[in-house]
């Protein structure tokens, strides 16, 4: 995030990935979401990229959980959203909104 106050489309995407997921944001999930949720296919490393540079700017935080037996005893990342992340989304959304107004009648999908 070289601009601190814009968010990308990936991260935008991966914020509200784990809202949606809430205590079960974990990587594995965040990728899911977004796929059944916007028909995009992410590479789950582009996840784990876009969760990093986040959590470095402070808009998500992380904690490891207990170890899980079917990741032969190794731990998962789980994520949440920072009141910062929130700040930022809510920024984000208004921004858009205001470049959509009035344009609603001229953009039509097509069938």
């Amino acid at each position: 995030m070289g601009d601190k106050d814009n968010l990308g489309q990936l991260e935008h995407l991966v914020l509200l990935a784990v809202l949606h997921l809430d205590d079960q944001a974990y990587a594995v999930p965040v990728v899911d979401q977004i796929r059944e949720r916007t028909g995009r296919k992410v590479a789950r490393a582009q996840v784990y990229i876009a969760l990093r540079r986040l959590e470095r700017h402070g808009v998500v935080s992380s904690k490891l959980s207990e170890p899980v037996a079917e990741r032969g005893g190794r731990p998962r990342r789980y994520f949440r959203v920072e009141p910062t992340g929130l700040a930022l989304l809510r920024d984000s959304r208004r921004s858009i909104d205001q470049m959509w107004a009035g344009l609603e009648g001229l953009i039509e999908e097509q069938s």
